[in-house]
């Protein structure tokens, strides 16, 4: 028996064919061949995500946290193990925000200004929507849920982050899509994933949200909240 095997790319990703074909040792004729079977299996997984992909599962998981935020009962009404889950889907959603707003300003907001028409004003909107959330956030770091301005700061974050949201998703993504080449949304899609992997934990309000500064100064401060989130087991079931 010998088996070729064809390596194709295409949009499905890289697909490998494996072809096998039986034999006695006699080469048949070409009406008699024997019988080819096929079987494909694809290597690397699923194509990788682009910008508008990744940002939109990132916007689904904030939303669906919000959701359960806002359908819970008060922390101060809430069963003894209530509290306890609401300041860990906190705590969650804090990482996850954090992670999320520092990719954007390292990369995201850059392209828009770059490439959108109007793109500067764009940006600034959003930037400025995102610096406040990171004080409500890092307002939230350690709360209590029993603290009465727990629920205070969850509430306005929640209308917050919706309206940030549904900003960027109908004002900025039409504008970018419209200006990004898909092997460009690709590319940049493919940067904010690996850029989460290293970004930092916590929100940082006071840090500029600058490009460059982000560039050479937020390698070091991810680092440093992932060791204080590995001394507190922060972000640990």
């Amino acid at each position: 028996m010998t088996r070729v095997r064809v390596v194709s790319r295409g949009s499905a990703g890289t697909v490998t064919h494996t072809l096998e074909r039986r034999s006695s040792g006699v080469r048949p004729s070409p009406s008699r061949a024997a019988p080819i079977l096929i079987r494909s299996d694809h290597e690397g997984g699923e194509n990788m995500p682009n910008v508008f992909d990744v940002l939109r599962e990132d916007h689904q998981e904030v939303l669906r946290a919000l959701a359960e935020l806002e359908s819970g009962p008060p922390a101060t009404s809430a069963s003894a193990e209530q509290p306890a889950a609401r300041e860990k889907l906190v705590e969650h959603l804090i990482i996850e925000e954090s992670k999320h707003e520092a990719v954007e300003e390292e990369f995201f907001w850059p392209a828009v200004r770059d490439r959108v028409p109007d793109g500067d004003r764009l940006a600034d909107h959003a930037v400025e929507q995102e610096q406040a959330a990171k004080h409500v956030l890092n307002d939230l770091i350690g709360l209590k849920a029993d603290d009465p301005k727990f629920d205070e700061l969850v509430r306005g974050f929640i209308a917050d982050g919706r309206e940030h949201i549904a900003y960027e998703e109908t004002s900025v993504w039409p504008e970018l899509r419209k200006a990004l080449s898909a092997e460009e949304a690709d590319d940049l899609g493919t940067r904010l994933q690996q850029g989460k992997k290293a970004a930092p934990t916590r929100p940082h309000p006071h840090t500029p949200p600058k490009p460059g500064l982000l560039k050479t100064a937020g390698p070091a401060i991810a680092a440093a909240d992932r060791v204080r989130d590995a001394v507190t087991r922060r972000g640990k079931g």
